[in-house]
């Protein structure tokens, strides 16, 4: 049996009609040439554990996105401050930021960066649905703080 932290992440299409489960993340399927909203993307991982959850993240989004060059992480988010994470033979950069603002950077070649709202592990699976479903809502212009006050979500992660 598969210990639920060790589960692939699952990037789902949307928040409507996927289950939305510790491990899962949104990304917002049809990119613009315009920025019209703060997120990309949601992720909620299951643990504090980078080299549990980040592996399976990056595979999935370098399925959908092809492949990624750096990712930039809040530092009081997760146990472990690597430099890197080796993915399926491709080094990841890891920038380290000490703002504390639930959000993840992900970057795509020199240029394309891709926002996303980073849920804590321990968030109630309904606020964690509103929360990623505000994310990538067309229009969205709140930042992560807003969206969590909004679902009372913690960045502890509880309700």
């Amino acid at each position: 049996m598969t210990d639920d932290l060790e589960r692939p992440a699952k990037l789902l299409a949307d928040t409507q009609t996927h289950l939305v489960a510790p491990g899962a993340a949104v990304l917002r399927m049809q990119t613009t040439p315009r920025r019209d909203g703060t997120f990309d993307g949601a992720w909620w991982p299951r643990s504090r554990n980078l080299e549990t959850q980040l592996p399976e993240l990056l595979r999935a989004l370098t399925e959908r996105l092809g492949p990624l060059a750096r990712i930039g992480l809040d530092a009081s988010a997760w146990d472990v401050h690597t430099r890197h994470v080796i993915v399926d033979g491709h080094m990841v950069r890891i920038d380290w930021s000490a703002v504390d603002d639930s959000t993840m950077l992900i970057t795509r070649g020199r240029q394309d960066i891709f926002s996303f709202l980073m849920l804590p592990p321990g968030t109630d699976a309904s606020a964690a649905r509103t929360a990623m479903a505000m994310a990538v809502q067309d229009g969205n212009s709140a930042s992560a703080a807003e969206i969590l006050a909004a679902t009372g979500i913690t960045s502890a992660g509880g309700t």
